[in-house]
């Protein structure tokens, strides 16, 4: 059974995403007040956060509305399920089934020569007695 606040919370967010079966809202009360924990389909997850974060700042405005209203202190915990999600591959060459010439057996450096450089003068830096 949800509560009152539960349902507020997944029926916006239900709008907002693409793949609204995957909403869950779990309630937790503690001794800092209720807390709302909203799992999402992790390509979902930049529409509840929205740029910046305002999307989410706003959800946690309206949360604090109805805790005035309830006298309750609501707290929104967007929880990051990416490590659930499959490792998708995007690339062009790992997607197709030929196999891909002209690669070898050795690492690849992909140190800039920027970034060597500025680890060779951060190490000079290092030998010098101040």
């Amino acid at each position: 059974m949800s509560t009152i606040d539960q349902q507020f919370i997944e029926y916006i967010v239900k709008s907002l995403v693409g793949n609204p079966d995957d909403v869950v809202v779990e309630r937790l009360i503690d001794e800092k007040g209720v807390l709302l924990t909203l799992t999402v389909n992790p390509e979902d997850l930049g529409r509840v956060i929205g740029k910046r974060g305002v999307t989410a700042q706003s959800l946690r405005t309206l949360l604090r509305a109805l805790g005035t209203k309830n006298d309750a202190r609501y707290n929104l915990k967007i929880e990051n399920n990416d490590e659930q999600r499959e490792n998708y591959t995007t690339s062009s060459e790992s997607q197709s089934s030929e196999p891909v010439e002209n690669s070898t057996d050795e690492p690849v450096d992909n140190a800039s020569d920027y970034s060597k450089k500025t680890r060779e003068e951060l190490a000079e830096l290092d030998d010098l007695d101040i």
